[in-house]
């Protein structure tokens, strides 16, 4: 089977650079069968609206099989489906039908690690002459029985846990449920390779790589050394600088591999990379800007508080540092960040709406989250509520990733549109009433109408799918910026209005009330987290 074909949408442009992606956690997205989880035929069944929206691609959080010890980011088996969650034909209709509606779909690869209850890892530990034994990371404790080294899982704790049956202990840079598989094994490459084939052959358009930046470790498995206060946070781990067991440079051999191999198919799958790096480090993801990651996704944008120097200074340094030929990937939220309605925003819609002009008017792809385009904001859980595993073992000093997975909110029905009345969901639902998405999408004041038409004005203008970005002066708290010869984005991030001289143009989007169709002539008036899109009429703005 096969989705929709062409690598470029015949303005030379590959459709994951002109194209808005939009991230599902199953999950939560749409429950028909009334289990209280999401499935696979419940994101069919709701294709409609990502059409209608405008999206271009899915991501889809791991639907494959899984005994859910950190919710299917533990695999048991990378090439069937998780039965919560549907089965592979389901899989083969979404990809049809999203291809159908011109919309992608990507799929999860978790290549770090599997399962403790994967095939492989049964019988890698079942004597150390097994013959997947070199398939994982085992080594001797040390004299003292301690640990064979210092480093620290990131959920907490050694990251290693002895195996009484082999007398030696196996790496898990995540739950101990999660084995490190050994990627300096020929063979483990080999089956990776096969897998990422056997995707493409079913029409997956890529895939989203899980911690592609940790896969290999140190040959010599030596100690982190210590953190310091120069250390940039990306590159801590409970105190230590992890130079070891992440960001080795031989990844980017693996890496390479996996670029030639999808780049042999007709129509090439895209590679996203999750990368947890500094500014300076991200751009060997890319390589040459044509032989690693198509797309790299970009944290300290991410973690960034939601003001307008500190976000301009990391999109800078981005454009900066990526290789030519290389494209930027712009996100707010994601599974394992809280929404950011909430963490930027602090549930301020104004806010909210400038987030959403802001991502869709950067040079690169935007990357939406599950209710991203409604405004949904993280729920308020209990310990009771908690199923993240960082939650339920770190409450109350840490509450865990639940509150930005929680169900979406479709109507204000009981059950919310996400499942039948009655039925308990997974998570807790937030409050349908004040957020939802049959609600907002006849309002053509909401934040679901305005994250549509900025889409739909990304479709329409070539400068803001391809245009080269420039930082514009403007006053302290205000974000300006250009894109290719005639377009510019200004955002105001402060609390007071602010007014912009020497600015002729027309104003083709705004986040405030009526800006679309606007003349501006001389100067442009903005009220405070006010934001807008707009065409110069000359180009009297200095780019610095």
């Amino acid at each position: 089977m096969s989705g929709p074909v062409n690598e470029e949408d015949g303005r030379g442009e590959p459709w994951w650079a002109f194209g808005v992606l939009y991230q599902i956690y199953p999950r939560s997205f749409a429950d028909t069968n009334a289990d209280g989880m999401g499935d696979l035929p419940g994101i069919i069944e709701h294709l409609d609206h990502l059409e209608w929206l405008g999206v271009d691609g899915i991501w889809l959080s791991p639907v494959t099989r899984s005994p859910n010890a950190d919710w299917g980011y533990d695999v048991s088996d990378f090439c069937s489906v998780q039965p919560d969650l549907g089965t592979m034909d389901d899989v083969d209709t979404l990809i049809a039908e999203a291809g159908r509606r011109g919309i992608r779909v990507l799929m999860d690869l978790v290549p770090n690690h599997t399962s403790d209850q994967h095939p492989w890892f049964l019988d890698a530990r079942s004597s150390r002459d097994a013959a997947k034994r070199d398939w994982y990371v085992w080594a001797d404790p040390k004299p003292d029985g301690s640990a064979p080294n210092n480093w620290v899982s990131s959920f907490g704790g050694p990251a290693w846990t002895p195996d009484a049956t082999t007398g030696q202990s196996y790496l898990h840079n995540h739950l101990a449920e999660q084995p490190d598989l050994n990627w300096w094994n020929e063979e483990v490459r080999d089956a990776f390779d096969e897998i990422m084939r056997f995707w493409c052959d079913r029409g997956v358009a890529g895939f989203r790589i899980d911690v592609c930046n940790v896969i290999i470790k140190d040959a010599q498995l030596r100690d982190n050394p210590a953190a310091t206060e120069e250390d940039d946070f990306e590159a801590q781990m409970f105190g230590q600088r992890a130079v070891y067991n992440t960001n080795r440079p031989e990844v980017h051999e693996v890496i390479r591999r996996w670029r030639s191999l999808v780049d042999a198919f007709e129509d090439p799958a895209v590679l996203l990379g999750e990368t947890p790096v500094g500014v300076s480090e991200l751009a060997a993801y890319y390589g040459s800007g044509h032989d690693e990651l198509h797309l790299a996704f970009n944290f300290p944008f991410i973690s960034a508080p939601f003001e307008a120097g500190a976000l301009r200074a990391i999109v800078e340094q981005t454009e900066a540092a990526l290789p030519p030929g290389a494209w930027p990937v712009w996100t707010g939220s994601n599974h394992d960040m809280f929404r950011f309605p909430t963490r930027w925003a602090g549930d301020d819609p104004r806010k909210a709406r400038a987030a959403l002009l802001m991502l869709m008017a950067l040079r690169g792809t935007p990357v939406l989250y599950q209710g991203d385009e409604i405004g949904l904001g993280n729920t308020n859980l209990t310990h009771e509520d908690m199923r993240d595993p960082l939650g339920v073992r770190y409450w109350p000093y840490y509450e865990g990733r639940d509150a930005g997975r929680t169900p979406m909110p479709w109507s204000d029905a009981p059950g919310g549109g996400f499942t039948e009345p009655g039925v308990r969901p997974w998570l807790p639902l937030g409050d349908v009433h004040a957020c939802n998405v049959d609600g907002q999408r006849s309002d053509p004041a909401s934040v679901l109408t305005l994250t549509r038409a900025l889409i739909a004005l990304r479709r329409q203008e070539a400068d803001l799918r391809r245009g080269d970005y420039r930082s514009l002066d403007a006053p302290e708290g205000v974000w300006a910026w250009s894109r290719g010869r005639r377009h510019f984005v200004v955002i105001n991030m402060r609390d007071e209005p602010v007014a912009l001289p020497d600015l002729d143009g027309t104003l083709w989007i705004g986040t405030g009330p009526s800006r679309g169709g606007e003349p501006v002539e001389g100067s442009l008036e903005l009220g405070p987290w006010e934001g807008v899109i707009g065409a110069r009429a000359t180009s009297r703005s200095t780019a610095r």
